[in-house]
């Protein structure tokens, strides 16, 4: 461990703005590899795939956990993209004036229709 801190100290007086940038860039590299190791030991549980939809999920829960991709579930509510951040289906349900087994049906009846091959992705390329 001292021939460490040495090395950072001698980095550090030769070159301290090079030593930051390395320092930042060493710290987000490993951020988004624990990120992304974490995301796929999730998702590649067999306790994740093809969970039974409530109303605590949201779309992009839904989405990944059926391996749909996203525009299936959200054409099936027809959901608006809003910039207040993820909902719930329960809350979904309830703006929307639908009860939660309604929309869980139809996103359902999405999903098996996308995976038999009847279900064609939007013309619009922004969704």
């Amino acid at each position: 461990m001292p021939a460490l801190i040495r090395l950072i100290k001698r980095i550090w007086i030769a070159a301290p703005v090079a030593t930051v940038v390395l320092a930042i860039a060493f710290s987000t590299a490993v951020f988004f590899t624990v990120r992304t190791a974490t995301h796929w030991i999730y998702w590649n549980d067999p306790a994740h795939q093809d969970q039974a939809v409530a109303g605590w999920m949201t779309p992009g829960y839904v989405s990944h956990s059926w391996d749909v991709p996203r525009w299936v579930v959200t054409e099936a509510i027809d959901l608006e993209q809003r910039p207040d951040g993820p909902r719930n289906l329960e809350r979904l349900a309830n703006e929307k004036g639908e009860t939660l087994p309604e929309l869980i049906d139809d996103i359902e009846a999405a999903i098996e229709a996308f995976r038999a091959g009847s279900l064609q992705p939007p013309s619009d390329p922004e969704q």
